[in-house]
């Protein structure tokens, strides 16, 4: 199921909050170059759900399994898995990084991610761009800001030594005045070790009549991301 700091088989990460709830090798294209949310559904139409208890609520891509039905994560996350890859989209409520600028937030949280996934000083671990989002692209209402980072790392699963490629796709809203930094993330591995578990899951999607989560369904997760009901911030 994956083994990313992002993955639902990881650990819960450090400075989360507790609410008391039960690639290619270029730079992606840039995010005011993509379609308008209504033109990113694919291969169904989209579904928007209810996310942290119907505290949130955002556009999932189709074909995605919930892997709180399969297993136990943290209650500050929503985990969600491609049904046919390896692919996985993650939702984490993190504690606002009062210490770090707004134009380096993103950054940071890459670094956060890059160090729990064991990835620091390997080759092949980078940022390839990070822009501002304007509050005309999104949904959710007065984040101070938002941020769109693409990168790559190179990602050991569970503890394998074998390392994929995996593209990091992560969205930042940034929520200082409910101490809160929201990280929207999209694993997408796009180049698996022989010697790596996820081989198998790879060979399954080669046979699977359902397609892979492109970077425009991410986008309009991104795009359709709402708070519903602040109350679920202390």
């Amino acid at each position: 199921l994956g083994g990313f700091r992002n993955g639902p088989d990881s650990p819960p990460p450090s400075g989360n909050i507790d609410f008391n709830w039960a690639a290619p090798s270029t730079p992606s294209p840039r995010w005011e170059n993509s379609p308008s949310l209504p033109d990113m559904a694919t291969n169904a139409e989209p579904l928007s759900r209810p996310l942290f208890g119907g505290s949130f609520s955002a556009i999932i891509p189709p074909h995605s399994m919930d892997v709180s039905d399969i297993r136990e994560i943290p209650d500050n996350q929503e985990v969600f898995i491609h049904s046919g890859t390896d692919q996985s989209i993650v939702i984490e409520l993190l504690e606002h990084q009062v210490q770090v600028p707004d134009q380096e937030a993103a950054r940071y949280h890459f670094a956060d991610m890059t160090s729990s996934n064991d990835a620091t000083g390997v080759e092949g671990t980078e940022i390839f761009s990070v822009e501002p989002v304007g509050g005309d692209q999104i949904a959710l209402q007065d984040p101070s800001s938002a941020w769109f980072l693409s990168g790559r790392q190179q990602v050991a699963k569970f503890n394998e030594q074998a390392r994929n490629t995996v593209m990091i796709y992560l969205a930042l809203f940034r929520l200082p005045q409910y101490s809160t930094d929201i990280l929207i993330t999209f694993n997408d591995p796009t180049e698996i070790s022989p010697f790596s578990s996820s081989t198998e899951a790879v060979g399954e999607s080669s046979s699977s009549p359902t397609q892979p989560w492109s970077l425009e369904q991410f986008r309009a997760t991104v795009r359709s991301f709402r708070l519903l009901d602040p109350a679920i911030f202390p």
